[in-house]
């Protein structure tokens, strides 16, 4: 099954070269994306535990071929951040000030901001890839 556009010639990763189409976009969507990686609070293991639950939740067959989230050896933060990501996919409207509280037991304020924002861009980036219909051997 082939995507849903063609490839751009511009980007390094099948998603890239979606994005490719615009110029700008590419750029910044990969800066934004570079921003939460390498200059935020959070480490790397616990975006990535993250985006594994966001990937099987929103559907993404490109996202899901890293792998599952890990189910144990889990830390108190990773526990936090990959439950409150699946309480989003599941409803994040029901997200209440008692959810907050339960993540600053663990995370800063400003954690708790980038959590949300990391959360919100890459359901939007998967979710991207879904409709576009993005596979792995794209």
């Amino acid at each position: 099954m082939t995507t849903r556009i063609l490839a751009s010639g511009a980007g390094s990763t099948p998603f890239q070269r979606l994005l490719g189409h615009s110029p700008s976009l590419l750029q910044d969507w990969g800066a934004l994306e570079e921003t939460f990686y390498q200059r935020t609070a959070l480490d790397a293991e616990l975006l990535e535990q993250v985006r594994r639950v966001l990937a099987h939740g929103n559907k993404c067959a490109y996202c899901m071929a890293n792998g599952k989230p890990r189910q144990e050896d889990l830390n108190k933060r990773e526990s936090l951040a990959t439950a409150f990501a699946e309480l989003f996919l599941l409803d994040h409207l029901s997200i209440s000030d008692g959810h907050f509280d339960v993540l600053r037991e663990a995370f800063s304020e400003k954690e708790i901001l980038e959590l949300c924002a990391f959360i919100c861009f890459t359901t939007g980036s998967q979710r991207l890839g879904a409709i576009l219909n993005l596979r792995p051997e794209a």
